[in-house]
């Protein structure tokens, strides 16, 4: 019997879904600007079956738009903001695997776009909450000037040669930020815009199968 997604604004903080999974692993999926946090679900359980899934909803908003954090022109980014959303997120997925009784040793993240971003953020400044992720268009909005012990967590980031989006070079800056921390970091580059493509997901489920043991 397939579980019905539990609409919640509990613990607090972000409207979100949460699938119950048979696995001990979660995937915590993070949409992009103007999504929801119903916009990656059917991806995610397709990438990665039996997990349980964390889905919020971000709270910031641009022209109308919904964000896990705006900006200040498409290429600027306010340091504070990114500090205090990403400080934020990190603080109520820890109450949610707390309340969900999750293992928190086991949280990973399938983002986009501007959800990818928030969570590459959130590996860089709080260590302790992801596992790692699967980053679909990523960029850097951050840069800590000390790097922490990522050592433990995989990465998979995928970016697009003709992300449209992205300026040049973007992610693959992350990947090599992510990779100087420790991350066990693996790179692709698609012929590709900035929308997902067969091949995002083919990518996506081998290594999510990977890493997830299943």
């Amino acid at each position: 019997m397939t579980e019905s997604p539990h609409s919640s604004s509990t613990p607090s903080a972000f409207i979100h879904q949460f699938i119950p999974g048979k696995l001990t692993s979660t995937i915590l999926v993070l949409h992009g600007q103007g999504g929801d946090e119903n916009d990656l679900l059917l991806v995610a359980r397709a990438l990665a079956p039996g997990a349980a899934f964390l889905s919020p909803r971000g709270k910031a908003s641009e022209n109308g738009a919904i964000r896990f954090f705006a900006r200040v022109s498409p290429d600027v980014f306010d340091e504070t903001e990114v500090r205090t959303r990403t400080f934020e997120l990190a603080n109520w997925v820890k109450a949610a695997v707390a309340h969900y009784g999750l293992d928190a040793a086991k949280v990973y993240a399938l983002g986009f776009s501007n959800g990818s971003s928030i969570a590459a953020s959130t590996m860089l400044l709080h260590p302790n909450i992801l596992a790692g992720g699967l980053l679909l268009r990523p960029r850097t909005i951050i840069e800590p000037a000390t790097l922490p012990d990522l050592s433990r967590t995989a990465t998979l980031v995928i970016a697009g040669a003709r992300d449209e989006k992205m300026p040049d070079g973007a992610s693959e800056h992350l990947a090599r930020l992510l990779g100087r921390a420790g991350s066990a970091v693996e790179m692709a580059m698609l012929d590709a815009e900035h929308g997902l493509t067969p091949q995002d997901f083919s990518l996506g489920k081998s290594w999510f199968t990977k890493v997830l043991g299943t």
